[in-house]
């Protein structure tokens, strides 16, 4: 019931988006020609943020490869290419619908913020299921191509209302294909480790977060993933340190750090041990 709840909650927000289509703001792209700075977002899946309410102040890159600060209003949106990034500063009060385009998965997440509140004091969650070679991927495509290129209007407003359209169309797929709640639980996990791999997350802490017990939270790995949470996170992990390696210039401890890693000896025994190579013959051969 939850579930069904969740998917109407998201499914009306979007929809009103689009009924008011007329007020879409400035809509931002995200790059990641610079290094990004720490406590910013970048996962390797496309994300929109789309602002509800009040100022969303972020830090991104612009098209002409300058880091600056935008304010966001009601109405704006960033869209977010795989592996670019932004960095919101949660200081102002504000409400922010964010969409994360996984492989398997479309997470839907609402969160509420006052200003001079350390935490957000409202946040909704929740993931459908989704396959690759749908028109989604085109879409998805076509948004991370133009990203790339100027002008950018008025293409921008045209696949921003395409992407949210076709994501109402995956919330209301009839109910057999969309209402397994152990799969759902499995993808919303997923993607909250994607989201949060560079945090202390421990199987306590994230059965704590989905409110299940830590050996359902293992048995569900087990099952659904064939393999163990520790397992998971790690993979998470690691694909993110191969990604830092390749693309920027970090110290070994800073990668460590950013991939969630306290200890950069203990970083370097895990990547060895998954990759065959330390990281820094891995940054060598790549």
């Amino acid at each position: 019931m939850e579930s069904q709840v969740l998917e109407q909650i998201f499914h009306q927000k979007i929809t009103s988006l689009l009924d008011e289509e007329s007020s879409f703001g400035q809509i931002l792209f995200a790059g990641d020609f610079y290094t990004p700075p720490a406590f910013s977002y970048q996962v390797n899946f496309p994300r929109l943020e789309l602002v509800l309410a009040g100022t969303y102040h972020n830090q991104l890159e612009t098209d002409d490869h300058h880091i600056t600060e935008k304010i966001l209003l009601p109405g704006d949106a960033v869209f977010v290419p795989p592996n670019c990034w932004n960095k919101p500063s949660w200081d102002t009060d504000c409400s922010v619908l964010s969409m994360l385009f996984g492989r398997r998965q479309l997470g839907l997440s609402m969160v509420h913020k006052r200003a001079g509140e350390e935490s957000f004091y409202d946040i909704q969650k929740y993931s459908v299921q989704t396959s690759s070679g749908f028109a989604i991927d085109n879409i998805l495509e076509a948004l991370n191509a133009l990203s790339r290129e100027s002008p950018k209007k008025p293409m921008d407003k045209l696949l921003l209302k395409a992407l949210l359209e076709y994501s109402c169309m995956l919330l209301k797929r009839p109910e057999s294909e969309t209402h397994n709640r152990v799969q759902d639980l499995y993808q919303g996990i997923c993607i909250y480790i994607q989201e949060n791999f560079h945090l202390n997350i421990t199987r306590d802490s994230i059965a704590m977060r989905f409110n299940v017990s830590p050996n359902h939270l293992s048995r569900l790995f087990r099952q659904q993933g064939h393999m163990t949470l520790a397992d998971y996170i790690t993979w998470v992990r690691v694909d993110r340190a191969k990604f830092m390696l390749k693309k920027y210039n970090f110290k070994l401890a800073e990668v460590a750090l950013r991939c969630g890693y306290k200890e950069v000896n203990y970083f370097c025994r895990v990547f060895k041990k998954k990759t065959g190579k330390t990281p820094s013959q891995y940054k060598i051969s790549n």
